[in-house]
């Protein structure tokens, strides 16, 4: 993979760029020697996010859903690219039980889109989700078929399309909104469809972390969201970060592109390789039914990324997990109980 020069004094703007993702692909175009302004209402990221590269980015604390047109002018002014990453977002029990505050999206993606056009941006990348695809390609346990970009195709306005949930469906019309800037204004854009990312800076809400929540604390018996048989396709962060970055050299004409590794791992698997990892496991594991699980069997075909970009996933699962276990507990201090609330609220308040 080739993450050319040109980034070297680049303006470049990340919205949500103090959250789990944006917080590392700061990191990386700060490493390139981009000039980095990170837009972000630090409704779920934090400013610790950033303690790396904060003495070397602009940091600008705004609400891109509430906001007007003087003010997106002033932050998107000479900006030559746009990673944008702001949302309201988390894992299956956050977007599950928040399904009208995900729908803010729209507002916050138009708002953006528009600012990029206006501002005469050279790339905007949209950071989308494989909750785009439908449900029904994903209900079948043990399935060796790979969710391919054309299952959802934002461009075919004709064909079919479905998605999972309110969350799916937002992302998937602002991927149709995004497209419309393109054929209307000329906007130069390209989507990217993360697929259960994790490393560290991840919140609880999301699933390796809530795993890895759970082991420290010692859950005993260990409670799993639905029977453990769900299968998941898990993508290291920096994999996800180069992507973004490749994306936004290639691709201008919107063509959403498949950032995962297509494989598949089931939830009671990769819970006991943490479990193992972190030399510690329950006297039972206790399956709850009653909370969302999402769809059954997830995996990205990647074909496209690796034709298109020259990008295929460089860090394993097992690798992966390791580096983020190890830092979630330099970073946590456990409380010998788990707080059911951290596993829904991304803004729960906890000390650590």
């Amino acid at each position: 993979m080739n993450l050319e020069s040109k980034w070297k004094e680049q303006n470049v703007l990340v919205t949500g760029g103090a959250s789990f993702i944006g917080s590392h692909l700061v990191d990386k175009l700060v490493n390139l020697g981009s000039k980095v302004t990170v837009v972000d209402d630090l409704s779920s990221g934090t400013l610790e996010n950033l303690s790396e590269s904060k003495d070397n980015i602009t940091f600008i604390k705004h609400d891109l859903e509430y906001t007007t047109k003087e003010d997106l002018k002033k932050i998107f002014k000479d900006q030559n690219y746009v990673f944008h990453l702001a949302a309201v977002h988390g894992g299956r029990g956050f977007i599950t039980t928040h399904p009208a505050d995900v729908c803010s999206n729209a507002s916050i993606d138009h708002h953006v889109f528009q600012a990029c056009s206006e501002s005469n941006v050279q790339n905007i990348s949209f950071a989308s989700t494989a909750c785009v695809y439908p449900t029904e390609l994903q209900e079948k346990i043990g399935s060796d078929y790979k969710l391919k970009e054309s299952d959802s195709n934002p461009k075919n306005l004709d064909g079919y399309m479905s998605a999972d949930i309110e969350y799916g469906w937002g992302k998937l019309n602002s991927e149709i909104q995004l497209l419309s800037f393109v054929k209307q204004y000329g906007l130069k854009a390209n989507v990217l469809r993360f697929v259960t990312a994790y490393g560290p800076r991840e919140n609880e809400t999301h699933a390796i972390i809530a795993w890895v929540y759970k082991a420290l604390e010692k859950m005993d018996p260990y409670v799993i969201w639905g029977d453990g048989k769900q299968e998941r396709d898990f993508t290291y962060v920096s994999d996800i970060v180069d992507g973004c970055i490749l994306a936004a050299q290639k691709i201008t004409d919107g063509t959403p592109i498949n950032l995962g590794t297509g494989r598949r791992y089931t939830v009671i698997d990769v819970v006991k390789m943490i479990c193992k990892v972190m030399d510690w496991s329950p006297s039972k594991f206790d399956f709850d039914m009653s909370k969302p699980t999402g769809a059954l069997s997830r995996a990205l075909d990647n074909s496209e990324a690796k034709r298109l970009l020259g990008w295929e996933p460089q860090i394993s699962l097992e690798v992966g997990l390791k580096k983020t276990i190890d830092w979630y507990v330099k970073s946590h201090n456990p409380k010998g109980s788990v707080n059911p609330d951290l596993l829904l609220e991304h803004n729960t308040k906890v000390a650590t």
